[in-house]
């Protein structure tokens, strides 16, 4: 095979530029049409290829509006965990010993059915975790890049195979000794997959962290007990997609399992189960280190690889641009609500243009629309369950009696049976609670400093790294930050987003400190390594 070259697949950037912003809408729109007409299902899940229902359903309703079912699904036990990775087990040895180059077709027919079935995957996303219809098909769009840039990946590397010799030696000697001159041998380092890997979804990202993760473990050669949000944020019909989609593809049956159920049964037996060799994950810091300490203090071992949220500053220098500025903050923090692991909650202001910021902020936050994020004009759209909302009205009033609410604060009543809310935009200062914790709801806390290495001192000082931001037109001030800041996604100056919008071959996503574990990240050249394992083979004639 020739050398595969990698081109995002950038959809509404596509039809933006081709003057087709109406045709990308009526696709949309058709496509919402279509899908809430099959809502209100009994699903299964699927293990070794075969229906498999439990005693008790689950009922998925929209954040939307609470009053539309999307569908019945199984609340998976224990022993369905362990049927599932049996299955997995049983699948491995044949699906590893698969020549990778089969492997990376059939994941490229996987995104070209991705491509083809686009809107419908992110009408049902929008449906089922109050997505816009741009953040929806840009995180199709990005599973589609994670499947096409790891198939790339793993052709161009050859499957990770590499080959060299020692020179057989014209001396010997009657003893071996390290060093000792010898035959000739010929050695080939593979790169082997582990086994079975639980990847366990988060559900702001269903489609393309989903999809991401299961990918690099399965291209690999392992194979996956995949486990959707299934409790209170719940995204269980896409995660049956991605299913449907591999299996048309050619994942053969065992290979990928479906198994839908809460944590603390089914998540639970895919960490402790001895018959796993990894876990993928994504989510919450104390979650992610709950099943790390739980594995390794019971004597097991396993590979994690893990991405844990983030508390993600930018710094606004008197050097910035403050249009831009705005642009960008506004952007990372109350894009979907501030639901992103990568959202903006925090930011650091110079002293000397807090009140030209400030009211640029404001102006700007104003102009956002809450409410039914599948009607093209609103930005601001539901919190994914009562949970968070309780969340979001607790900290408001903390930061209400610990600092300054400048904007927002309350529910937004837009008309439907969801938790709306409004952006809000806290003063206070950065030893608060709220500065350190991450909320995952729009809430943007500010702070003020007069000297940049207190900005940075504040940036960092938190236990997570994920990503950050700074605005300044300053090049001493850009070089300390780029050499100083602790995270693992930095961006300088970009309008579109402040913190957030990684895009798969371009930037790596890889959190830092709390916020990951390995220190590879997504959509790069280091991610699909971590799901193998090498190994040293010499042969001597």
């Amino acid at each position: 095979m020739a050398k595969l070259e990698f081109n995002n697949e950038s959809t509404y950037k596509k039809f933006l530029e081709g003057g087709k912003e109406a045709e990308f809408d009526r696709l949309f729109d058709k496509a919402v049409e279509e899908v809430k007409k099959g809502f209100g299902k009994k699903y299964p899940m699927y293990i070794g290829g075969s229906e498999v229902f439990a005693q008790e359903q689950l009922e998925e309703r929209s954040p939307i509006n609470k009053d539309i079912v999307i569908g019945y699904f199984q609340k998976g036990l224990r022993s369905h965990a362990r049927e599932a990775i049996n299955a997995a087990k049983n699948a491995f040895r044949d699906w590893a010993a698969l020549d990778y180059r089969k492997r990376v077709e059939i994941f490229k027919k996987a995104a070209e059915i991705f491509s083809a079935e686009k809107f419908t995957v992110a009408a049902i996303l929008s449906y089922e975790n109050g997505k816009s219809r741009y953040e929806s098909i840009g995180e199709v769009d990005e599973a589609i890049d994670f499947l096409n840039y790891y198939a790339n990946e793993m052709q161009n590397n050859k499957g990770y195979l590499r080959k060299t010799v020692i020179r057989q030696s014209s001396a010997r000697v009657n003893s071996g000794f390290q060093g000792a001159p010898g035959s000739e041998e010929k050695i080939t380092i593979y790169m082997k997959p582990y086994g079975v890997f639980g990847v366990i979804a988060p559900f702001n990202f269903p489609i393309s962290i989903s999809v991401g993760m299961s990918t690099g473990a399965l291209i690999t050669g392992n194979t996956v007990v995949f486990k959707p949000s299934s409790t209170d944020n719940m995204s269980m019909l896409t995660g049956l997609k991605i299913y449907e989609i591999f299996t048309r593809a050619g994942v053969p049956k065992g290979v990928f399992n479906y198994v839908t159920g809460p944590g603390s049964e089914v998540g639970d037996e895919i960490v402790t189960s001895d018959s796993v060799s990894g876990i993928v994950f994504t989510g919450s810091k104390s979650t992610g280190l709950e099943m790390v300490a739980k594995t390794y203090s019971s004597g097991k071992q396993k590979v994690f690889i893990v991405e844990m949220g983030g508390k993600n500053p930018t710094i606004v220098s008197k050097y910035a641009d403050i249009a831009d500025a705005v642009d960008g903050i506004v952007s990372a923090a109350f894009g979907f609500a501030g639901q992103k692991c990568s959202a903006l909650s925090r930011v650091y202001v110079n002293e000397s243009i807090k009140e030209k910021f400030i009211s640029a902020l404001m102006e700007k936050t104003r102009t956002l629309k809450i409410g039914n994020p599948l009607e093209k004009e609103n930005y601001v759209g539901p919190l994914i369950s009562e949970s968070a909302y309780r969340r979001y009205v607790e900290y408001v009033e903390k930061g209400k009696a610990a600092g300054n609410l400048i904007y927002g604060g309350k529910r937004a009543d837009v008309g439907l049976n969801g938790f709306y809310v409004e952006p809000t935009i806290l003063e206070i200062k950065h030893e608060n609670e709220i500065m350190h914790k991450e909320l995952f709801v729009p809430i943007l806390a500010i702070d003020y400093y007069k000297d940049f290495d207190d900005a940075l001192y504040k940036a960092n000082d938190v236990e997570y790294g994920l990503t950050a931001g700074l605005y300044s037109k300053n090049k001493k001030e850009i070089g300390k930050f780029i050499d100083s800041i602790e995270a693992g996604v930095v961006y300088v100056n970009r309008r579109i987003s402040a913190t957030t919008g990684a895009i798969v071959g371009a930037h790596t996503f890889v959190g830092w400190k709390g916020s990951g574990l390995t220190g590879k990240g997504t959509g790069s050249r280091n991610y699909l390594q971590q799901f193998l394992r090498e190994q040293s083979v010499a042969v001597v004639k």
